[in-house]
């Protein structure tokens, strides 16, 4: 299928399209994009910066995908963002690039951004994961694979969020949230392990007991930080993958690791 390219779509000088993408009325491309293969961009859609969106995304009305950053700290140069494919970034969603010159945010693939979400600068955002209205992400959060973040959900700077992890609609995460786990509240707290989302991963029982164990550990059996995660490396399957997941997790925490309910 060949490229269908709106007459009143602009495309600046320098702007790299690939093969068959889709850009609709008044759909924006600047100098320094390049669009993957079979990328559709809706009526006032709008790629700019030094932005690569890659193989199959589509991009919404009235977003706006690699604008500069808000961060007070840009002295100039070109940072800018990457996106992975098969992306949607549904209605005023907004994605910004990084702050310093060469850094770049970074978007991995197969995720869903729902309308009027904000990544901010230097964000990391891995794969399948997906992002309810209204998600705020401030600058330099990371987000591993498989993630749900429920409507007006917010995520505090430098924040990490663990693979297969859950926060809820409204809750405002000021501290790292391991993964496999649901955390709700303002501040967010966790509440339980993300069952229903691991059985839809594929995860095994076995696999969903251990998870288990580790939630009990963590939050259940009155053990400060430390001692916890000392009885976590220590377990008899400390070894396994999820065990390991979640210690390698907190062993690069900054911020710490947020309490439970």
């Amino acid at each position: 299928m060949a490229s269908r390219i709106h007459p009143t779509a602009i495309v600046e000088p320098g702007a790299q399209l690939g093969a068959d993408v889709d850009l609709g009325a008044y759909a924006f491309v600047g100098a320094g994009v390049q669009l993957g293969d079979r990328t559709r961009l809706h009526h006032h859609a709008s790629v700019e910066g030094k932005t690569v969106l890659g193989q199959g995304c589509e991009v919404f009305p009235y977003a706006c995908i690699g604008g500069k950053t808000q961060d007070l700290k840009f002295k100039g140069g070109t940072p800018g963002l990457r996106v992975g494919e098969r992306n949607v970034f549904r209605e005023y969603v907004t994605i910004h690039a990084a702050t310093y010159d060469g850094d770049f945010t970074v978007v991995g693939s197969n995720n869903t951004v729902l309308a009027y979400s904000h990544i901010a600068h230097d964000c990391v955002v891995g794969d399948d994961c997906v992002m309810s209205n209204g998600t705020m992400l401030a600058g330099h959060v990371t987000v591993e694979d498989h993630v749900v973040i429920g409507g007006y959900g917010g995520v505090h700077q430098f924040c990490r969020i663990g693979a297969y992890a859950m926060l809820s609609a409204t809750a405002k995460l000021v501290q790292d949230l391991p993964p496999f786990f649901i955390a709700d509240g303002t501040p967010a707290v966790v509440r339980a392990f993300n069952k229903i989302g691991l059985e839809r991963n594929g995860h095994s029982p076995e696999q969903l007991e251990r998870v288990k164990q580790i939630f009990r550990i963590l939050y259940r059996d009155g053990l400060n930080r430390t001692q916890a995660l000392e009885k976590l490396s220590t377990h008899a399957d400390a070894a396994t993958p999820e065990f390991a997941r979640v210690l390698a997790f907190a062993g690069k925490s900054e911020r710490g690791i947020i309490g439970g309910a």
